[in-house]
């Protein structure tokens, strides 16, 4: 059984891998990965010496920041993901 199998279906993951977390916000890995890169994303957390992982609440925070269409583009560092 995998660890997100063991959990409730009432208790989403709180942290989620690169593939889930750009799926998460609806982008393919490769441009998820750019978007860390810029600031746009948070970057990940360290759970293990390989093994990284995003907090979903962060991401919610950081999709919130994203400018709408027509808007000017927020400065990541303003953000705090920089």
């Amino acid at each position: 059984m995998g660890r997100q199998a063991a959990l409730p279906p009432s208790l989403p993951p709180r942290l989620i891998g690169r593939d889930a977390a750009a799926a998460y916000i609806s982008v393919s890995p490769n441009t998820f990965d750019k978007m860390v890169e810029e600031g746009r994303m948070p970057r990940p957390r360290v759970l293990v010496q390989r093994r990284l992982a995003w907090d979903v609440r962060e991401l919610d925070a950081a999709v919130d920041s994203l400018p709408h269409r027509g808007e000017e583009e927020t400065i990541a560092a303003d953000q705090g993901w920089g």
